[in-house]
């Protein structure tokens, strides 16, 4: 969709649709013209609409503006927190989407919201667009698409830096909208060697992304046993893609990402149910894709470096069995004891690759790593987990501010033993107990000398089965705030 900002008077602004959003006890905009303030009073007043949060009603030909119709969003009595609004914004543009609404308004400054005008701007920008995504790839007759093609925010009062803040909230919506596509995609056609040609496509979309990708036979050379232990078991041996974006000089901020483009679960193989989801395990792999996206829309003046650990995990004749031990790209050695904990394999060695070759100040690892977390956090909140205070406070404020939610998690020593091994440096698996612990433990073992921190988002990366299944592109909206703040302070 298009975005603009208005402040022309309300009887001269020509939209399909002004949107305004009240509550029951809500005071009418002192902006709404006369006749239309009385208009909406006479409805209310009639019983046909209470402003109770989620409701929704139409006014069509409202007397004292030039819009076609006016629609009534119910917001509730009390003041709405950042979530509250954004909840309201979704479901407008959602109802939106199936109308004969071309063009539509809405109206600011009228709601008590603990958010300033920037923040709603953005935010709203990125919701809005957000639920407009569809994915129709695969459809041999699409639907008709949206008629929905722009959308206003409007503002009695002048502020010119509105326009940049529905910017920045169109370019993240970008990112996870790429996100979600590279998610959604069958597994027959997302595999690694498709992803390293969407990188290349990036780089030429983009003059300061420079791409590189590491092939399974370059990966072997270099010693990254542990990355193609997974990657060995598939016709499509996997590979290493690095995303090296120079909006900045000095050292870079890394992003890891897990890209297991479908995981069958190897040798230890995975229960038939709902196999289908686990092309979702590059979700991680998709994050970065889209923070990339971001970044290089908005032209952010940082140094990053993303790479994606690129496999499929299958189960033929050349696959690791339990019981094998690999040398990782550090010198640290693993037993495989469950082929089905996989991802952090691959993210050991592109863990350390990053280090070794690009030097980073910070690593962030984003990776649908493990039922536990599941478990322990459901679908709301993404594990935190870091060796620095400081990094995971960023990472939780940001994802705070976007509605991104994480939760920290401990990193305690006291885990570290669950990954001993009779045999070798350490073991893939520590056990039934705190798997997702146990898992960033071992992750750290790899990131022990940088600012690291590790997300688990197994619960929030995809919505399972029903209607609304499919890709989240979260934790996009997160890392892009998180990267957004870090090239404010410069």
């Amino acid at each position: 969709m298009e975005y603009a900002i208005s402040h022309s008077a309300l009887p001269k602004l020509k939209v399909d649709c002004l949107i305004l959003p009240l509550g029951g006890k809500t005071a009418l905009p002192e902006s709404l013209p006369d006749e239309t303030r009385k208009a909406v009073q006479a409805f209310m007043k009639a019983g046909d609409f209470s402003g109770d949060k989620g409701q929704m009603a139409w006014l069509h030909q409202p007397a004292g503006i030039n819009a076609a119709r006016l629609l009534l969003v119910g917001a509730g009595d009390k003041a709405l927190d950042g979530r509250g609004f954004l909840k309201l914004v979704q479901q407008t543009s959602r109802t939106l989407q199936s109308g004969p609404v071309k063009h539509a308004a809405w109206m600011l400054g009228g709601l008590e919201v603990d958010k300033d005008l920037d923040w709603q701007v953005r935010e709203g920008t990125r919701v809005a667009e957000e639920a407009a995504y569809r994915f129709d790839l695969y459809r041999s007759k699409p639907p008709k698409p949206a008629t929905l093609a722009k959308w206003t925010f409007w503002l009695a009062e002048r502020n010119n830096g509105l326009r940049k803040a529905a910017d920045v909230g169109r370019a993240v919506a970008a990112g996870t909208a790429l996100a979600k596509d590279l998610g959604n995609m069958a597994p027959n056609d997302c595999h690694p060697d498709y992803l390293a040609q969407r990188a290349r496509d990036l780089g030429k979309d983009y003059d300061k992304l420079s791409v590189k990708v590491i092939s399974y036979a370059q990966a072997e050379k270099m010693g990254m046993g542990a990355f193609c232990a997974v990657a060995r078991g598939s016709a499509r041996k996997g590979c290493l893609i690095v995303m090296d974006y120079k909006g900045a000089a000095g050292k870079p901020v890394s992003l890891v990402g897990k890209g297991i483009t479908f995981d069958t679960g190897g040798i230890s193989l995975k229960p038939g149910a709902t196999m289908d989801e686990m092309k979702y395990d590059m979700g991680g792999a998709a994050s970065v894709f889209g923070s990339v996206k971001t970044v290089c829309e908005l032209g952010l003046p940082i140094h990053l470096v993303a790479v994606v650990a690129a496999a499929e995990n299958m189960p033929d004749g050349e696959a690791t069995r339990p019981g094998d031990i690999v040398k990782t790209l550090s010198g640290q050695t693993v037993e495989i004891l469950n082929t089905d904990a996989e991802g952090r394999l691959v993210l050991c060695d592109a863990l350390t690759y990053v280090q070794q070759k690009h030097k980073p100040h910070t690593v962030i690892d984003i990776a649908t790593l493990t039922g536990a977390c599941v478990v322990a956090l459901g679908a709301h909140a993404q594990a935190v987990y870091s060796n620095d205070d400081a990094l995971s406070e960023a990472l939780l404020a940001a994802g705070q501010d976007t509605g991104d939610r994480g939760w920290p998690m401990p990193l305690w020593e006291d885990y570290q033993s669950q990954l001993d091994s009779p045999f070798a440096d350490m073991q893939n698996i520590g056990g039934p107990k705190a798997g997702s612990i146990t898992a960033a433990c071992f992750l750290h073992r790899f990131a022990r000398d940088v600012k690291w921190a590790h997300l688990d988002i197994a619960g929030t990366a995809w919505v399972s089965g029903g209607k609304e299944k499919g890709g989240t592109g979260r934790p996009v909206p997160m890392l892009t705030r998180y990267l957004m703040n870090l090239a404010n302070k410069g």
